[in-house]
């Protein structure tokens, strides 16, 4: 099998193919909240999914993309089990009794741990004013978490929505290393391809829940399966391809929680406390100075 020979990086190409990935993320966050009322989360991830994979399945045969070389396929089958199957999995738990605005803004602490990542694992150069940005976010991420609970106890469903933004961020670093060999396309299909499979374990719960969801919110699955799910991880992957590090598109993840918030306060009536917005905020401001431009000391 030929390798495929590195992509040209364009980082304005990235950063708008980002934008658009976020638009389309930030609205699946009410959607997934609207849908587990008629769902659970076990469900709605294989039904979400199924409608993901033949999207990208249709797209790849048109495409006629390659198939994956045999000793790759354990690496995409791990890809799918953390970056998909694992993130879905927490983030449909954790939605149940998290508001989608919190838990978009959660998940926006998942650059925090991709600068990790990707010092550790891709050798990337982080800046130590990043390093600071990233306790900063953690101090955010504190206050949201005490902000969702009763007697400053750690909620259940901020700690899956946490570990949700934990396997994300592993997904960025391992579909980067698959975007070296594999284009955007090939990276997404195989990827959740095989986190679908996993999901299949679920087919009882989708069998008994599926006759009495309205077809209303079959409708809202069906969209985020195929434009935040399938089209979404497209787009992600072809951003990641274009950009010079990985951190340079994970900051766009910022843009996500108040976008999600936006769209929960008119669609669901979703509101949510003072402490909850600060933690937020404060998130968002450490991983601004996380990403600030300069030539600062690299560690």
């Amino acid at each position: 099998m030929e390798i495929r020979q590195p992509q040209s990086k364009n980082p304005m190409l990235s950063r708008a193919m980002a934008l658009v990935t976020i638009i389309m993320w930030s609205s699946a966050f009410p959607g997934l909240r609207y849908s587990l009322v008629y769902y659970s989360p076990r469900a709605l991830m294989l039904l979400r999914f199924l409608f993901a994979s033949a999207t990208l399945a249709a797209i790849g045969a048109i495409r006629k993309i390659r198939l994956p070389e045999r000793k790759d396929i354990p690496k995409f089958a791990g890809g799918g089990l953390v970056g998909i199957f694992l993130y879905m999995l927490l983030l449909n738990y954790g939605t149940v009794t998290v508001v989608s605005g919190v838990a978009s803004f959660i998940i926006a602490s998942a650059p925090v741990f991709t600068i990790i990542l990707s010092r550790l694992v891709l050798k990337e150069v982080v800046r130590h004013v990043a390093w600071i940005g990233v306790m900063v976010s953690f101090c955010g991420l504190v206050v949201i978490m005490l902000s969702q609970s009763e007697g400053f106890e750690f909620s259940t469903g901020v700690l899956l929505i946490l570990g949700a933004a934990l396997a994300t961020s592993g997904h960025n670093v391992i579909q980067r290393s698959f975007l070296k060999k594999y284009s955007p396309l090939e990276a997404t299909t195989y990827t959740i391809l095989s986190a679908t499979a996993l999901m299949l374990a679920f087919i009882p719960a989708l069998v008994r829940e599926l006759p009495a969801s309205p077809p209303a919110v079959d409708l809202v699955v069906a969209y985020t399966g195929v434009f935040p799910a399938a089209l979404g991880y497209l787009t992600w992957n072809f951003a990641l391809s274009k950009a010079e590090k990985t951190t340079h598109v994970t900051v766009f993840l910022y843009l996500s929680p108040f976008l999600s918030s936006l769209l929960g306060f008119f669609w669901l009536g979703e509101t949510f406390s003072p402490w909850t917005m600060l933690g937020g905020v404060v998130i968002i401001a450490g991983m601004v100075l996380a990403n600030l431009p300069g030539k600062g000391r690299e560690a």
